[in-house]
């Protein structure tokens, strides 16, 4: 992986990852590694080659904590077992989510609960857990993964839609809550990153160029310009930013 730049205040930092050991959340993991952060995150996948080889790239290795996010009792865990690693977390990235497309008359209580629990409640249990180490450790930054699908109002999957319309509000409450305590609030909200699971399941030629057809720039995107735009929200670069959302999306929804 490419390290685009150096952020200095992050090297020996805790950081805690939601769904770190793929697509998106493993460039993360890469990421927060290359600059020298003590990272910690946790899948339900066995993710143990993934770190071997994470290690073997970065000379770095992180914390892997196996456990369905969805259980808050086993997230709030995963945050005990990394703050005993690495001390009092510092950056908390809730990147893990799922995009499973249906329609809305299909939609029964089951999917519906369990949609919930992993596009928005364990954002916001990962993201109470977090905050007494951050009170903790004088102050930090909490970075939520959102979509620019909401923005869009694409159909074919509206619980994932809403989900991350929910994500944004709560972002900004948080960020009001507890601005105070020099903890930092911020989403990102992604537009068509090509992980291997979008080629999987939904790229054609056909679809990509219509979507890119749409962007201001018409380069596709990888999970590197998430990792940027993430170690950015983190740093003290962005030290007076929170309550935003940090649109990187090739320009499709253009905002202000």
């Amino acid at each position: 992986m490419a390290k685009t730049a150096t952020f200095h205040d992050l090297d020996g930092s805790s950081v805690f990852i939601t769904g770190g050991g793929s697509g998106i959340g493993a460039s993360l993991t890469e990421g927060f590694l290359e600059q020298g952060a003590k990272v910690a995150f946790i899948g339900r996948s066995d993710a143990s080659a993934f770190v071997d080889d994470a290690g073997v790239r970065t000379g770095n290795t992180p914390l892997f904590i196996q456990g369905d996010i969805t259980d808050t009792n086993v997230l709030r865990a995963a945050l005990a077992q990394a703050e005993e690693a690495h001390g009092p977390i510092t950056t908390l990235v809730n990147n893990a989510a799922n995009d499973k497309r249906h329609t809305t008359e299909e939609v029964d209580d089951a999917f519906y609960d369990w949609m919930m629990a992993i596009n928005f409640k364990q954002y916001f249990f990962a993201s109470q857990g977090v905050i007494p180490q951050m009170k903790k450790a004088g102050g930090g930054s909490i970075i939520n993964f959102s979509s620019i699908s909401y923005m869009m109002g694409n159909a074919g999957y509206s619980l994932y839609t809403a989900a991350n319309s929910g994500i944004n509000g709560m972002t900004r409450s948080l960020a009001r809550e507890f601005g105070g305590d020099k903890i930092r609030v911020n989403a990102i909200a992604p537009g068509w990153v090509l992980t291997e699971r979008q080629k999987d399941l939904w790229v054609t030629d056909e679809t990509l160029s219509a979507h890119v057809a749409r962007q201001c720039l018409k380069d596709t995107l990888e999970p590197q310009d998430m990792v940027d735009g993430v170690l950015f929200l983190a740093s003290d670069t962005s030290k007076m930013m929170t309550g935003q959302a940090l649109v990187i999306d090739g320009g499709v929804v253009v905002t202000g």
